[in-house]
């Protein structure tokens, strides 16, 4: 686990707005121009789903987080302008998702990001 340079992105922050009950802190480590592609069994790679800018962003993390579920930073790795990390989530039935990131940094703000996922079927 590592600190990006000069900037106020950390392990522990992001795992703190990743587990917590709420939208709000895990958004406010994303830039505003923000992009965020999605790639999972709906979204494939040739075609993702892209979210641009935080309004987009913030309506899909209302979502996730309105939903009975756990969401558990496993690990990650931060390294300059760039971290990766992987999450698990559980939902109250037992249904397990499990997602891979790969992020770009700015002053400690995400600016882009690639999150494959897969769930329990």
């Amino acid at each position: 686990m590592g600190i990006a340079a000069d900037s106020a992105f950390d392990t522990e922050t992001l795992r703190r707005a990743v587990e917590s009950r709420s939208p709000e802190p895990l958004l406010s480590l994303y830039a505003d121009d923000a992009e965020l592609r999605i790639v999972d069994r709906t979204s494939q790679p040739s075609h993702p789903k892209v979210l641009h800018g935080r309004d987009e962003i913030a309506r899909m993390l209302e979502d996730v987080y309105s939903r009975d579920m756990s969401h558990t930073l496993e690990r990650c790795v931060v390294q300059g302008d760039q971290a990766a990390y992987s999450e698990s989530c559980e939902y109250r039935d037992g249904v397990r998702v499990l997602s891979e990131s790969m992020l770009s940094l700015r002053d400690g703000k995400i600016t882009e990001q690639t999150l494959v996922q897969a769930w329990d079927e």
